[in-house]
């Protein structure tokens, strides 16, 4: 995505290239932030409680974002012996990414339907483009980063609400195949086209709509009609 778009629109490219920087960012301050709110400083001792992209990003994950839709930034540290209630805690420090992004996009939601739909700018200027991929971008991590799975930080609510002994066999399952199946998942998302994500996407558009008021595939689309 990012070659098509640096190619046929540098501008838009390093729009979302900005996007992708504030929301990344925000995602792993976020769970610093929580970290530190339950009684864990571990990541603040390591310069993760700061909003400045550099302390969160990885040269790897970011590059393969850009390319190929999928990447990861660092993951931030937190000690669970720190916590007053470890299990919860965690679920809440894991959570409190996802959360953040569904704020972000309501924000930028805001600010959308203020600028464009008031007619202050343009729908296809470059503040309006930045705040739609804004929007977009973080409602895929959300829904991408709820799913059950390690590492991503749905799995520390589903193995917290999963812990009882009678779900040993489930939580074995899931820790044991549920890294290979995403990674599967991901390599053909990203090499084919079909849809494996379409349990992501299909809500992602979904809500995108719902705080547009608009179709944001057809949005989108006119974007990538400029190029």
């Amino acid at each position: 995505m990012f070659l098509e778009l640096f190619l046929g629109s540098p501008a838009v490219a390093m729009v979302w290239v900005v996007a992708i920087l504030g929301s990344l960012t925000i995602h792993e301050f976020s769970h610093a932030l929580v970290g530190k709110l339950v009684g864990d400083k571990t990541a603040e001792r390591e310069g993760r409680l700061t909003l400045n992209p550099l302390s969160h990003i990885d040269p790897t994950g970011f590059i393969l974002l850009l390319l190929f839709g999928f990447g990861w930034a660092k993951p931030v540290p937190y000690n669970p012996y720190n916590l007053k209630d470890p299990k919860w805690d965690s679920v809440k420090i894991a959570l409190a990414g996802p959360l953040s992004n569904l704020v972000i996009a309501s924000i930028a939601g805001v600010a959308f339907r203020l600028l464009v739909g008031g007619g202050v700018i343009e729908s296809l200027n470059l503040l309006a483009i930045f705040l739609f991929l804004t929007i977009l971008l973080n409602l895929f991590l959300m829904f991408f980063n709820v799913i059950p799975v390690h590492p991503l930080d749905g799995s520390k609510l589903f193995f917290a609400l999963f812990d009882q002994p009678k779900y040993a066999a489930l939580r074995t399952a899931v820790a044991l195949y549920g890294p290979r199946v995403l990674m599967i998942a991901v390599f053909i998302s990203a090499f084919t086209s079909l849809n494996v994500f379409f349990f992501v996407s299909a809500p992602a558009f979904a809500t995108c709509d719902a705080l547009l008021g608009q179709s944001c595939g057809g949005y989108f689309s006119s974007i990538f009609s400029l190029l």
